[in-house]
């Protein structure tokens, strides 16, 4: 298919995604260069100037919301993807609505007990709609050790499942970015076979 079908067929979808830090920015951005229809984001944080290490800010921005922020950089990659933009703290109960409609949810929380959450959430109360997890980002180098995994016919994970970020290794930009980008390529993937099932 020519990019031009690829952006016209993925007009068509919703993607949801959970939290604009390091993982959703990035992801948002690389979805919405491929044509996205509607990103569903969601964060009810601010850019703050150690952000714009890996996440997709900018210095003008700190001080502003993330959501807000996002929403203009998307923009000006490409005004006809419809961003809708929620400023609030995700829950058990907010995300079946705020998520409504979505093809395909990513996770980009940094806390282990909110991920945990969404992936309940969605297996429960949104039953047939992929999830796209991230784990094990921290650090630099080790590509080899990046990889997407499907754990059930709506569940995946990308990263290395075990870096956990801490001060002595923290996330920076390259690895990130990467697993930002498998998420956002799973997205795509998911969405063609769609496609190809017709």
């Amino acid at each position: 298919m020519r990019f031009s079908e690829i952006k016209k067929y993925l007009s068509k979808f919703r993607v949801g995604i959970a939290g604009a830090g390091g993982l959703g920015s990035n992801c948002a951005a690389a979805l919405a260069r491929c044509g996205t229809g509607t990103l569903v984001i969601c964060d009810f944080d601010i850019v703050e100037e150690e952000n714009l290490n890996r996440q997709f800010y900018f210095r003008s921005q700190t001080g502003m919301k993330k959501t807000d922020a996002l929403k203009e950089n998307i923009r000006k990659i490409d005004p006809s993807v419809n961003v809708i933009a929620h400023d609030v703290v995700l829950n058990r109960d907010n995300i079946p609505e705020i998520f409504s409609g979505c093809d395909v949810i990513v996770e980009a929380f940094d806390r282990a007990d909110m991920k945990e959450m969404i992936v309940e959430a969605v297996q429960t109360r949104m039953l047939g709609v992929p999830l796209i997890v991230g784990s094990g980002l921290a650090g630099w180098g080790k590509n080899e050790s990046l990889k997407s995994r499907k754990i059930d016919d709506y569940l995946y994970v990308c990263g290395d499942e075990s870096a956990e970020v801490s001060d002595e290794n923290p996330p920076l930009a390259p690895r990130v970015g990467i697993v930002a980008n498998m998420q956002a390529n799973l997205v795509v993937e998911i969405l063609m076979r769609k496609n190809d099932a017709r």
